[in-house]
């Protein structure tokens, strides 16, 4: 039977986390799902952002509320199923005088504290930064610091592993698969991608960034208006050698963090800027802006010569009508269209990465009135992403029968257990010694996990493994790179 011949219940098109989730949460009540991405899973906003899952803590300025405890409520959710690549960090926030005043900031730490159902996470407490282990990084101008609770959590494989759990569950993933016509054909939908064309009962626009250029090149109207916003990052060689991170109030309004990033860097941003159009990229004022905020507070200055690395994302934000971006809601609505329309279209506004989940089971469930194959109840909250089934505290049990296993991989045994979790044991089942894993790339790398990632994780690049997959990006050498690049094309040829 062909492509066209085969009928989905739903089409998600976006490979983002919103989209991922939406497949994944499809998949699971059953529906037969199909995810097309322009590109790799992650490749935009999804892996650029700053790796938190928290409630926002700015965003009680803007007084919503509401997204602040959906967010806080999904927290400790999140680390629950996916205890690999999310877990607890507790933040420093200095008191700055002439600022935000003591009193106003202990008020919304006392309501971030209480609103969200935070049960694990221990409390904000206020402390001497002359003998927190945080202070010694800091200017001795700092003296008192408030400390919070937030999870972080590796972005690009939250999605990938939505992805692989929805595909476990039935779904059709196909990357590399840019939609390039899609228009209803009575109460169907036929969209063309790929160089195939299918049918489905049902479609999300999860498009993010795109949602909009997704509608009016399929010939629709939306009914929202978006605002572009770059946010951009800086990754330096490590700041500091403690685990907390810093939350850091600046003059102008604006706030940015200072965390603690693959062992070896500190990973500052972010930055809010609205985005027209040319490259996704860090400006050189954004990275001078960052790097003089973070000079303001700690004792080593940073300039753009420490830079290693910078990513940046645009963020798809509802326009709100706010002056400045940063003040723009990062809330997320669901535009679903109407019924004398024909088939289904549910197009995704706005959203943040720490209420994917949630987002996602609202979009099934509104399609769930019109596509009865959805209806069912919210699953994906208690049901561990893949690897993530172990407790939330078992991390350091997990690796050490990992290095009990494969002694021989030691050096790299963090790394590998925090990206795959349980599933680090299958992966490298057989192998008793480094050359049962075939061609050693570097750093830890093998060509055992290549061919893992290549055949159940879709990296079909040497960029999809190096800045997706892991962030092995930061230690590998051109040479070592270009050699990655060409094993990967000979496996996957085009």
């Amino acid at each position: 039977m062909s492509e066209a011949d085969t009928l989905y219940d739903l089409a998600v098109i976006g490979g983002g986390v919103n989209g991922c989730g939406i497949a994944r949460d499809a998949a699971g009540r059953g529906a037969k799902v199909l995810l097309l991405e322009a590109d790799d899973l992650a490749c935009g906003t999804s892996s650029a952002s700053t790796k938190l899952i928290h409630g926002g803590l700015r965003y009680l300025e803007h007084y919503e509320f509401g997204l602040v405890r959906e967010s806080l409520s999904e927290r400790e959710r999140l680390w629950g199923i996916a205890p690999h690549i999310a877990w607890p960090m507790r933040f420093v926030l200095p008191h700055v005088p002439g600022l935000r005043p003591r009193w106003l900031v202990r008020t919304g730490l006392f309501l971030y504290d209480h609103i969200g159902g935070r049960k694990r996470l221990p409390a904000t407490e206020t402390v001497s930064l002359a003998s927190h282990p945080a202070g010694a990084s800091l200017k001795p101008e700092f003296t008192t610091a408030f400390v919070y609770s937030d999870c972080w959590v590796d972005d690009a494989r939250l999605v990938v592993l939505n992805a692989r759990d929805a595909a476990d569950r039935g779904a059709e993933v196909r990357t590399r698969s840019r939609v390039t016509a899609m228009r209803r054909d009575g109460e169907r939908w036929r969209i063309e991608a790929g160089g195939e064309t299918f049918r489905v009962r049902a479609v999300v626009n999860a498009a993010g960034p795109g949602v909009i250029d997704l509608l009016t090149g399929s010939g629709l109207q939306p009914d929202k208006a978006m605002r572009l916003v770059r946010g951009s990052h800086i990754v330096v060689r490590k700041l500091f050698d403690h685990p907390f991170s810093y939350f850091f109030q600046l003059p102008d309004g604006r706030i940015f963090f200072g965390i603690p990033y693959e062992q070896d860097f500190t990973l500052i941003g972010t930055t809010d800027v609205d985005h027209d159009s040319g490259p996704i990229e860090a400006s050189a004022e954004e990275i001078a802006y960052l790097c003089e905020g973070a000079s303001r507070f700690f004792r080593q200055p940073v300039t753009p010569d420490d830079v290693v690395w910078t990513y940046s994302g645009v963020r798809p934000l509802i326009d709100d009508g706010s002056g400045r971006p940063e003040a723009a809601t990062r809330g997320y609505d669901l535009d679903l269209s109407d019924a004398d329309e024909g088939a289904p279209l549910l197009s995704i506004y706005g959203g943040k990465i720490t209420t994917y989940r949630h987002l996602a089971a609202e979009a099934v469930e509104t399609l769930g009135a019109r596509l009865p194959v959805l209806r069912g109840d919210d699953w994906t909250g208690e049901k561990p992403l893949p690897g993530g089934d172990f407790a939330v505290d078992g991390v350091a049990a997990l690796e050490a029968e990992f290095v009990h296993r494969f002694p021989f991989l030691s050096g790299a045994s963090h790394r590998i257990v925090r990206a795959y979790g349980t599933t680090a044991l299958p992966i490298f089942d057989g192998a008793s010694c480094l050359a049962d894993c075939g061609r050693d790339f570097g750093h830890g790398l093998t060509e055992q996990e290549v061919r893992h990632l290549i055949t159940r994780e879709w990296a079909r690049t040497a960029e999809d493994v190096l800045w997706r997959r892991t962030k092995l990006g930061l230690r590998f050498g051109p040479e070592e790179a270009a050699s990655l690049d060409e094993f990967i094309k000979q496996e996957c040829p085009q």
